[in-house]
């Protein structure tokens, strides 16, 4: 049996995208996303599973800083709808809370829900994790947000269900393994992604040149997010997404004019796009 890696505890969100779309999978959980990484580079897991965006909450940051330095590769993407609930120690009295404990992105998924409440957020490593410590020290001035799965799995009450602040709440998850084993999709299996990070060089308009040879060629550029290096605000680094196969001439073509005008280029992977990109929700 494979075993694919994921940040987080049982019960996170991270565990229910690894038993969603790697059915079969040996789900292993993992303190960080150092670790997450760490596992497939040393051979302790065969794959990663890892969330890189939400709907509400924006990106995850920590991914993109570390995977450029990772022999590892995106092999597909997948969307999980995302529902928070708000979970107590058994009998608390929801009158009663104080605090509101979880993972950073899963307090700024439902913000409107705590301010209604008064209370005060309180940032854990993870959902399922915070989930996991109320029921071995339960408080009932201290509330949870975490998947319906944790409560049940660790014996919390849920007070409040589906408190996310959109109902269209998606969180992105991409699934990686090392460099060696990944393949790439024909280039005629269907639409594909490629995902890639880079340094323009430091001269006049480098992005715009850099960027000018995917509108020239009819290349669709989804995604352009930067990320400052160290700490000298000297240097950018860039992480794109777009919708090609790099086999294909004209993506070839914009490569060739990106790379003319960059310092650094790496693709990081190749991969199928997920069927949900075709949902009305993307269509502008």
């Amino acid at each position: 049996m494979s075993r694919i890696a994921y940040q987080g505890e049982p019960g996170a969100f991270s565990d229910q995208a690894c038993h969603t779309f790697a059915q079969g999978a040996e789900a292993l959980p993992c303190p960080t996303f150092d670790h997450v990484f760490d596992a497939v580079m040393t051979g302790k897991a065969d794959e990663a599973m890892v969330p890189v965006e939400n709907a509400i909450a924006g990106r995850v940051d920590d991914i993109y800083r570390i995977l450029p330095d990772m022999e590892l590769s995106i092999v597909s993407e997948h969307f999980l709808p995302v529902k928070m609930q708000l979970m107590v120690s058994p009998g608390a009295d929801p009158r009663g809370l104080k605090y509101v404990r979880s993972h950073a992105m899963a307090l700024s998924q439902c913000r409107r829900e705590i301010a209604a409440r008064g209370l005060l957020p309180d940032i854990a490593r993870d959902t399922a994790g915070a989930a996991r410590e109320l029921a071995e020290a339960p408080d009932p001035a201290i509330a949870v947000i975490a998947p319906e799965a944790a409560a049940i799995r660790y014996g919390l009450d849920i007070v409040a269900r589906d408190i996310q602040d959109q109902d269209h709440n998606v969180t992105r998850f991409l699934r990686l393994t090392h460099e060696d084993k990944a393949v790439w999709p024909d280039l005629l299996s269907g639409r594909v992604m490629t995902s890639m990070v880079f340094r323009v060089r430091n001269i006049p308009a480098a992005l715009y040149k850099a960027l000018g040879g995917f509108a020239t060629n009819g290349v669709n550029l989804l995604k352009l997010e930067s990320y400052q290096l160290d700490a000298t605000f000297a240097a950018t680094q860039f992480q794109a997404e777009f919708d090609g196969h790099p086999d294909d001439p004209p993506v070839q073509r914009a490569l060739e004019e990106l790379g003319f005008f960059s310092s650094h280029l790496k693709l990081l992977g190749v991969f199928p796009a997920d069927p949900y990109r075709s949902a009305q929700t993307f269509n502008n």
